[in-house]
């Protein structure tokens, strides 16, 4: 991301606010309905797993027998947690597939740290070290702080550089504060600035939990690991395999699903850890349940049964999503190129671009898109407590709206910023 810095004198600036307060009024006139707040797939990506439908053809048998229609399986069946293993990369007998929420497979997880422990590591809320914390790096996943919010755990900000977090902040917070329990992590084409973790910041996380109190977890949301937009995907280093070498792989536990490869609400989930750890979840998950859908693991199985298979299902996504990513990043480089504006990710894959606006204009731009008919995600959301101290990120989701919708949004956005930021140069000019 360039920096954000205002080089234009007053008379400039005026005509800015001057041409931008009228487009903005025919926007608002225009009365639009236009949406870039959650990045959901589009309907015709979602057709792309219509197979789905009809795939097993009254055969509910899994390749070891078991009658999928029927009670039990926690880990799920083994054609599933092979998908899963494929999408994390790791080994098969450390994955748990389980039902359409990865979300929700993290919740239990963090769930089942704080209140009930695993296995011999007893529970974050009992720690005689005091209350846990759990890391965020910033800008990052709004849920995932929901469910820290949820369960009363302290979150505290790291910086998200262009390599991942920085890493001399994360170690030193766990070595300096026992009570640091976790971390989350979104390796690849990380929510929402679109950047993959570099090889050196992967290779400092596998080292990391000798750093930190024991018991401490590495939660890594690997949500995007096949989500590239172009041929040529951006390459993540092998944390589970580094963290085996380092002796620390109790420590790591990676999430995926299939949310944004088949039917969103209607697709598979994966968790995978260290056989100890998956084995004390496991327990846990007795409790709350019998076994997964094992039918839709059979037909999502059936539907993507090798990884040739799965990257041909993914580059047709690819195909779907790039001319609107392409269309993002055409309006704001003609909009706000040069002008010192705003900043803004140009990321290769994911289902976001974080853009920052000068300080403290956020929840101004937002403000103004919404008067004009286009929904932002909420200034802050990016942040623990949605509080954004600089008020100036804002994450847009080009993924669900129809091309045109998107071109259309973009031209709104960036004229609500070129607004809201000629407003405030001069009123600084003027004081």
């Amino acid at each position: 991301m360039s920096d954000t810095n205002i080089k234009m004198d007053r008379a400039a600036l005026a005509e800015i606010e001057a041409s931008s307060a009228r487009r903005h009024a025919e926007f608002c006139q225009a009365q639009l309905a236009l949406d870039l707040t959650r990045g959901k797939p589009a309907a015709d990506q979602l057709d792309l797993a219509g197979h789905l439908d009809g795939a097993l053809q009254g055969d509910y048998r899994s390749e070891d027998g078991t009658d999928t229609r029927n009670y039990g399986g926690l880990r799920g069946i083994i054609e599933a947690r092979r998908l899963g293993a494929a999408l994390l990369g790791t080994p098969v007998e450390q994955v748990l597939a389980g039902g359409n929420s990865s979300l929700t497979l993290m919740y239990l997880f963090v769930e089942t740290a704080h209140l009930f422990g695993l296995g011999e590591q007893g529970p974050w809320r009992d720690d005689p070290a005091g209350p846990p914390k759990v890391l965020c790096p910033v800008p990052g996943y709004d849920r995932h702080f929901t469910i820290c919010e949820q369960l009363g755990i302290e979150m505290v900000n790291v910086p998200m550089l262009e390599t991942g977090p920085d890493m001399e902040a994360v170690e030193a917070a766990v070595r300096d504060d026992p009570s640091v329990r976790a971390i989350w992590c979104v390796p690849k084409y990380s929510n929402p600035t679109g950047c993959t973790y570099s090889d050196e910041t992967v290779a400092r996380f596998a080292t990391l939990p000798r750093l930190a109190a024991p018991g401490f977890r590495i939660l890594w949301d690997n949500a995007y690991a096949v989500h590239d937009l172009g041929p040529e995907p951006q390459a993540l280093a092998d944390l589970n395999a580094l963290a085996v070498e380092a002796g620390t792989e109790d420590a790591v536990v990676m999430f995926a699903s299939t949310s944004k490869i088949t039917f969103a609400g209607a697709g598979l989930a994966f968790l995978a850890a260290s056989k100890p750890v998956l084995a004390a979840f496991e327990k846990r998950l007795g409790a709350l349940m019998i076994g997964p859908d094992k039918v839709n693991q059979l037909r999502h199985a059936r539907l993507l049964p090798d990884l040739d298979a799965l990257r041909h299902h993914m580059a047709q996504h690819a195909d779907i999503l790039r001319p609107k990513f392409a269309a993002v990043q055409d309006a704001l480089e003609q909009g706000l190129g040069g002008t010192g504006f705003a900043s803004w990710t140009r990321p290769h894959g994911g289902y976001f671009v974080s853009v920052d606006t000068l300080p403290g204009l956020a929840r101004e731009v937002i403000r103004l898109a919404g008067e004009a008919g286009v929904k932002l995600t909420p200034a802050g959301a990016p942040f623990p407590y949605g509080r954004d101290p600089e008020d100036r990120n804002i994450r847009l989701a080009p993924s669900f709206p129809p091309l045109d919708d998107v071109r259309r949004a973009m031209e709104v956005f960036v004229n609500c910023v070129r607004l809201a930021s000629a407003r405030q140069g001069l009123g600084e000019q003027g004081s």
